[in-house]
């Protein structure tokens, strides 16, 4: 009985450290794969990253990782006049993780995630005096006011996505007026269109939906380049 409670004890102890060393090794990978994905896709910002899965090390072994979970914040679009669109809350899952035979780079089967840009961030990307907001009288609508030359102008947009990697905002129609060009001198400041920067390779916009806090825009892909 003694020998056993020896072994039972040993046993414990040896599945302790077992545990620890692979909590922190988990710890270890997470945050060089952070600084890896935030120098190859060119972010301003360290993403969160969180490998699931227990125990890390077996699939580390194995080369294969089973979901690895990446959050970014402060993504922001190409810059227009100036002007870019601020994406918050990016949060990707990434299923199927490979990673290379020198451990230099890592690729995903497949990915889904969501992202969120908030009304406050387009109507700043629009430009002084214009305010996007929530429209209800249509699905993915927004409203975009302002004024040009004085009078006062309310424009309904469609917002959709563009081949995969660009959120556009485009008027269903422009309120009237003679002044020639008009139509042009409107659009240029109710139609906005901005292409996402930091998408790893592979992973697209897929839907986007207008709601009342913001744009909610879901994110998918396959054979997703993380690092290299």
């Amino acid at each position: 009985m003694r020998a056993l409670r020896i072994t039972l004890i040993v046993v414990v102890i040896l599945g302790g450290l077992f545990v620890a060393a692979d909590r922190i090794a988990v710890y270890i990978a997470e945050s060089k794969a952070a600084d890896k994905i935030k120098s190859s896709q060119g972010l301003t910002t360290t993403p969160n990253v969180s490998i699931k899965g227990f125990p890390f090390l077996t699939q580390v072994a194995g080369k294969e990782l089973d979901e690895v979970d990446v959050g970014v914040d402060d993504l922001t679009t190409d810059t227009v006049d100036g002007r870019s669109v601020r994406v918050t809350e990016l949060d990707a899952q990434l299923h199927d993780v490979r990673i290379s035979g020198n451990f230099s780079s890592a690729s995903a089967d497949r990915a889904t995630g969501s992202a969120h840009i908030s009304y406050a961030d387009l109507s700043q990307a629009a430009g002084p005096g214009v305010t996007v907001a929530y429209d209800a009288s249509g699905t993915n609508k927004v409203k975009i006011t302002g004024s040009l030359l004085g009078l006062s102008l309310t424009a309904h947009s469609q917002v959709t996505i563009v081949n995969g990697d660009t959120i556009r905002l485009h008027a269903d129609s422009i309120p009237g007026g003679s002044i020639p060009q008009w139509e042009d001198k409107v659009r240029e400041k109710a139609d906005i269109e901005r292409k996402i920067d930091g998408l790893p390779t592979g992973m697209r916009l897929e839907k986007v939906q207008a709601t009342k806090d913001g744009i909610d825009v879901s994110v998918t892909g396959n054979n997703v380049q993380l690092t290299g």
